[in-house]
């Protein structure tokens, strides 16, 4: 696992690609992310390139959380648990500001996402509530289901196993 890097925004919007029901964005989006968010996204990867990736940033003002963008897994390396470790990894970081706090917005049919932040919280022995944020009529005629937020915590930081920031 390793912070991203510019020359992996073609990769990241190909892995998005791989990933339904995630949205897919230009590949300048994700240059930005790479530039401006390097310190909240973690990739994962292998000898055959990217496995997966989590993206987010910190809201303005909110130092303690972390929104999580996207979470995307390469269909060959889905069931083993990556995007967990992404997650963890990218919690137990170390910076100025702990993260206490996770928000993101899944929608109410992607339930493999769901299930993951599910898993988070009951890992960091937190809780996790939803309310609602983007409604389905806010994403124009596209026929966008609903985003409503997942908010998980308050919460300790994990400590990464090797002591090492990934």
């Amino acid at each position: 696992m390793r912070l991203p890097a510019r020359a992996d925004g073609p990769a990241l919007r190909d892995l998005v690609a791989r990933c339904p029901p995630l949205d897919l964005n230009s590949v300048y989006l994700y240059l930005l992310l790479t530039e401006h968010f390097p310190d909240t996204c973690i990739l994962a990867e292998d000898e055959q390139g990217l496995l997966g990736m989590v993206s987010g940033y910190r809201p303005p003002g909110r130092d303690d959380t972390l929104f999580v963008w996207q979470v995307a897994v390469d269909p060959r390396a889905r069931g083993r648990g990556l995007g967990l470790d992404m997650l963890l990894g990218l919690l137990s970081r170390r910076t100025p500001c702990p993260i206490r706090w996770i928000e993101t917005t899944v929608g109410p049919g992607n339930r493999a996402s769901r299930r993951l932040f599910s898993r988070l919280a009951a890992h960091l022995g937190a809780a996790l509530e939803e309310t609602d944020l983007f409604g389905a009529a806010l994403f124009g005629p596209d026929a966008h289901e609903a985003e409503p937020l997942l908010r998980i915590g308050p919460f300790t930081p994990p400590v990464h196993a090797s002591g090492r920031t990934p």
